[in-house]
């Protein structure tokens, strides 16, 4: 079982699809792990490993759908989509770091509502996180049109 490091502190509240590149965000780290941020505040970005503490996966729902429900879009399995009803609900998320203050990380890009717990912090280091050439399927590029 994981016990979380921190909370999420976000202006969304709800759990409807945003515009997650505008979100800014803070991570609230607990004291007992605010050391283990010494040094973070050098990168420009960061990887967040949250817990989707909201999220109800029901295989008959979600195991294939439209993303976002939308029919203009293939049916495909969630692992296929970045849906947040997932069999495990685990979020993980590359975001910008905007600063790192005592205990607080401040973060463009997390697509977590408030109060969602935070397992984990990794830093994002292009040789292991970046790959080049990768594809994805047009409908992904059209979903996401509106969001970058």
């Amino acid at each position: 079982m994981f016990e979380p490091i921190g909370i999420v502190r976000s202006p969304v509240t709800n759990k409807v699809d945003h515009d997650w590149g505008a979100i800014i965000s803070q991570v609230v780290i607990d004291e007992p792990f605010a050391d283990g941020l010494q040094g973070l505040k050098d990168f420009s970005h960061i990887i967040v490993v949250y817990h989707l503490d909201q999220a109800r996966f029901q295989p008959e729902e979600h195991l294939q759908r439209h993303p976002q429900e939308r029919e203009d879009l293939p049916c495909v399995g969630i692992f296929s989509q970045r849906a947040k009803d997932r069999p495990n609900p685990i979020g993980i998320t590359a975001v910008r770091l905007l600063s790192v203050h005592d205990n607080e990380v401040e973060v463009q890009g997390l697509d977590a509502i408030d109060g969602t717990p935070v397992l984990d912090i990794k830093p994002y280091f292009p040789q292991y996180d970046l790959k080049e050439n990768a594809q994805v399927p047009d409908w992904v590029n059209v979903l996401m049109k509106d969001y970058f």
